[in-house]
């Protein structure tokens, strides 16, 4: 017997598979998520990596923030995991279930599954920051003011809440399985990991084209002028040429990262939710319904005219660097 086989019938014996077996199919570990498990050892080596090539520059890495950048980034994996299944799953599964079309996996669907997942993903990106809904979860992955592979990991626990997976149900409507977009998007963020970094300069001129790059990323975390809102893109740039909202990284700048108004403090809770309290404070200002309820959908740095004398606190127009 292999030690494989020994491995399986451990497994079998423990009756963990059994007791899978008893959830619903929704809340079991999808693929991809644990894609996100698997590939989080790897990150972890990488980071130390590149620890070792930038630790003498404080500017670069900070060891406190990047073991903070680690647990956001548990947080978020831990809050998917358990919630997807209760969310976002009976959703897609819904709507896959009326789809236009019967579509089998094949050389050229993949093609437009890995297509389509980054086109969605760009538009919801986007959205992310054009959104003060949306923002107030993405500001998290943009708050840190350093660049480095652990800020790839500094994600929002809340981002499930939020509904931006609902950009990728017109695929599934039209036919396209929720478990191949989940791979893309899963396979997606992984190559977003390795973007995050200052050791990478410039790719040859054909990647950077066509592809998000590190050089591109850092255009898309700095807020520098010319740099706010742009490359939104996922694994390719093409979309935000085509879009108008590429930039590119001009030589011999150093590029400022962070938001444009940093977070009142940088324990979890508060990095989690310092946006979502400043939008309902916002909303809780003096006006009718509909000029309050507009803070939800309205770009993050809007604010509505209040008369000071109506004015009970202030609010926050976080910028973003991503």
């Amino acid at each position: 017997m292999s030690l494989f086989d020994m491995f399986t019938e451990m497994l079998q014996q423990s009756g963990l598979l059994a007791l899978r077996d008893l959830l619903p199919a929704w809340l079991a570990l999808d693929l991809r998520q644990l894609i996100f498990v698997l590939a989080t050892p790897v990150f972890i080596g990488v980071t130390v990596w590149e620890y070792r090539r930038i630790r003498h520059d404080p500017a670069l890495f900070n060891v406190p923030e990047a073991i903070r950048n680690f647990m956001l980034g548990m947080g978020y994996q831990v809050t998917e995991l358990l919630f997807a299944g209760l969310l976002m799953f009976p959703v897609y599964a819904f709507v896959y279930h009326y789809r236009l079309f019967d579509l089998e996996l094949n050389v050229w669907t993949g093609l437009l599954v890995f297509i389509g997942t980054d086109f969605a993903y760009y538009w919801m990106h986007r959205t992310n920051h054009r959104v003060r809904w949306f923002w107030a979860a993405h500001v998290v992955h943009h708050s840190s003011e350093r660049m480095n592979f652990s800020t790839a990991m500094r994600q929002s626990a809340l981002n499930i809440f939020n509904g931006q997976w609902l950009f990728y149900v017109p695929m599934i409507w039209l036919g396209f399985n929720p478990v191949w977009i989940g791979v893309a998007y899963a396979l997606s963020l992984v190559y977003q990991f390795f973007i995050h970094t200052t050791l990478v300069t410039r790719l040859p001129a054909v990647i950077e084209f066509f592809f998000n790059t590190p050089s591109h990323h850092r255009v898309h975390h700095g807020r520098n002028p010319g740099y706010i809102d742009t490359n939104y893109g996922g694994i390719l740039i093409i979309f935000d040429r085509l879009f108008g909202t590429f930039a590119d990284e001009r030589a011999k700048e150093r590029i400022h990262y962070g938001v444009t108004q940093p977070p009142p403090a940088q324990d979890l809770i508060t990095l989690w939710t310092h946006e979502y309290q400043a939008m309902f404070r916002d909303m809780t200002q003096q006006g009718g319904w509909w000029q309050r309820l507009q803070h939800l959908w309205r770009p993050p740095e809007w604010q509505r005219s209040i008369p000071m004398e109506n004015v009970r606190g202030e609010g926050s127009s976080d910028r973003i660097t991503d």
